[in-house]
């Protein structure tokens, strides 16, 4: 075949982002990338652009509802400005405890992933939504899911194990992870060198951090679903369960059901906390640091719970590990808040972890250890795309 273009999916609450490579003969070169935004507001934004970063389409249009946002998508690709694909690969979170391989897609597989929405509320509908329609229009294409918890599954059963009664853990809860894909594109980068003792911290709007051993998951901050771990955007992170108990209790006062008072929860711990809970402004870390130059106390103490949540989550899986070879940062604040990565940096010289500040001034990829660190520090972005790509190739040779 002279031509292989894939298509990568990877949709979210309010956006679908999509990606086309080459990928005949073992060329992994992207073609073009979009994105459609602000689905459901009335800031809708439909763009394309090739690889040189050159605007293809740029759009503003009404994007009411998800169904509209992907028939645009599906619309483009298409037309004959763009090589048709020949085959999609999706992200997905999470599979549940029945599905957790990256596989080719049929309805059966979908409505299975689909019992198990609860497992990542925010980002499973939508995700079974694109791949529903990708099946009806592009007929005849094969589609693939990839999971972000495929990374995790080498965790040992004490890092999984939640301490419940059995009857929940043969449901299937347990710790599952996310941002997996992330996880894994970063060990792909560093071949064939990878530290022994590696971890890896994902901060964006959501945020986790994870413990490589080997190039292997050993241990990664988020639980059952995304809204564990370190404190994110929107998300409580790890929380007293007795703080949630209270809370559900208190909405339960004027609430009809169980089930309406559990969504209102869900609610309040994956849309109204983290980072914009504490703060009361903003989910965004560049607003909070705009915000904290001018004394705003609030947005402060916001930032300081998320660096120091995350430097206690680097020490305690340094004790996990047994020691530490390097630490990177990726994601959008990982890649791009000079301020975080000094912050959470700050307090970890026992650890072997020092910042060279003039290093650390910089976004992108790059080395920002000092030369007598024991620990490398660095900074890579994901390449979660490409992963997705691979395992799509990897697949169909299947």
């Amino acid at each position: 075949m002279s031509s292989l273009p894939v298509l990568v999916l990877n949709s979210g609450s309010s956006s679908i982002k999509f990606s086309v490579y080459e990928s005949a003969h073992g060329d992994r070169s992207k073609l073009f990338e979009g994105a459609v935004d602000g689905i459901g507001t009335d800031l809708g934004k439909f763009w394309i652009k090739d690889a040189a970063g050159k605007k293809l389409v740029d759009q503003t249009p009404a994007l009411p509802t998800r169904a509209v946002a992907f028939a645009l998508v599906a619309s483009a690709l298409h037309s004959s400005d763009f090589p048709a694909p020949q085959a999609i690969g999706h992200r997905m979170v999470s599979g549940g405890p029945t599905v957790q391989e990256n596989q080719r897609i049929t309805p059966e597989l979908i409505d299975e992933m689909e019992s198990y929405t609860a497992f990542a509320p925010l980002h499973t509908p939508i995700a079974i939504y694109i791949m529903r329609e990708a099946l009806r229009l592009f007929p005849g294409i094969p589609n693939f899911v990839c999971l972000d918890t495929y990374f995790h599954r080498t965790m040992p059963e004490v890092a999984k194990h939640m301490p419940i009664p059995d009857e929940y853990t043969e449901m299937g809860v347990r710790r599952y992870g996310a941002h997996g894909v992330s996880y894994e594109s970063i060990v792909y980068q560093l071949e064939p060198k990878v530290p022994e003792k590696l971890i890896v911290a994902h901060l964006g709007n959501g945020a986790s951090i994870s413990a490589i051993r080997n190039g292997q998951c050993l241990d990664t901050s988020m639980g059952l679903t995304p809204t564990g771990g370190i404190i994110s955007g929107t998300r409580t992170g790890d929380i007293d369960p007795g703080v949630l108990l209270f809370i559900l209790r208190k909405i339960a006062e004027t609430t009809e059901s169980a089930t309406a008072a559990a969504d209102q929860l869900e609610i309040v711990a994956s849309k109204k906390a983290g980072l914009l809970g504490v703060s009361g402004l903003s989910n965004d870390m560049r607003d909070l640091r705009e915000a904290i130059k001018t004394g705003n106390a609030k947005a402060r103490l916001a930032v300081d719970k998320f660096t120091w949540t995350i430097a206690k989550w680097i020490g305690s899986f340094v004790a996990e590990l047994g020691g530490l070879d390097m630490l990177v940062f990726t994601g959008g604040i990982g890649e791009n808040d000079i301020a975080s990565r000094a912050e959470i940096c700050a307090g970890l010289g026992a650890l072997g972890i020092v910042l060279d500040p003039a290093r650390n001034n910089t976004r992108g990829e790059a080395v920002i250890s000092a030369e007598n660190s024991p620990v490398t520090v660095r900074v890579i972005p994901p390449a979660e795309d490409l992963m997705i790509v691979n395992h799509v190739i990897r697949l169909m040779g299947k």
